[in-house]
């Protein structure tokens, strides 16, 4: 039996009121930020992993602040071939999540052509490509652990990662470079 066979789901079901929207729409952003799975309007499922625990609960509590319902149910695939196929749904939104990492690879690393095109080597934009990269460490490591299924596009999004630190770290020799010449004339 393989491991999508073997899965534990957590559906969860929540019901909140129309208005305020702020309401659905913090639970909707925090169940989305966990990377759960919608199936249709106000239902959504993650699996029962502890890598997804904390987003559940902080939906739960979203919703209870705003006085709405929330159940929470535990499920698996009837037959093997349905559980594989509610895998492939998740692995099919997390390959959607890693594509899009991917694409934000490109611009990290378009932007670091373009201020090395221009030669914009200040410690100001040093310092902002290093918080850029930052952010798609913490981005990665949040994508890897819900990636349960291990879908396609990790490996290269581990590998694309690797090649923006490089391209960061080629970046950072060129500013340090460039602070510590001497201007012409001056020697």
């Amino acid at each position: 039996m393989n491991d999508e066979a073997r899965t534990r789901w957590l559906v969860l079901v929540i019901k909140l009121a129309a208005e305020p929207s702020r309401h659905r729409v913090a639970v909707w952003r925090e169940l989305r930020k966990v990377g759960a799975l919608s199936l249709g309007q106000g239902v959504w499922a993650v699996p029962d992993v502890p890598a997804f625990a904390g987003g559940v609960r902080r939906a739960l509590e979203l919703s209870g602040r705003a006085e709405g319902e929330a159940v929470v149910l535990e499920a698996a695939g009837r037959s093997p071939d349905d559980a594989a196929r509610f895998a492939a749904m998740f692995s099919a939104a997390r390959q959607a999540d890693w594509a899009e990492f991917l694409s934000d690879c490109d611009k990290y690393e378009a932007e670091l052509a373009k201020e090395i095109r221009i030669a914009k080597f200040t410690l100001a934009e040093l310092e902002e490509e290093e918080q850029s990269l930052e952010r798609l460490r913490r981005w990665h490591r949040d994508l890897t652990a819900r990636d349960v299924f291990g879908a396609p596009g990790a490996g290269e999004a581990g590998e694309r990662l690797k090649q923006c630190t490089a391209a960061c770290e080629d970046y950072a020799e060129r500013v340090f470079h460039a602070l510590h010449q001497s201007p012409e004339g001056e020697r």
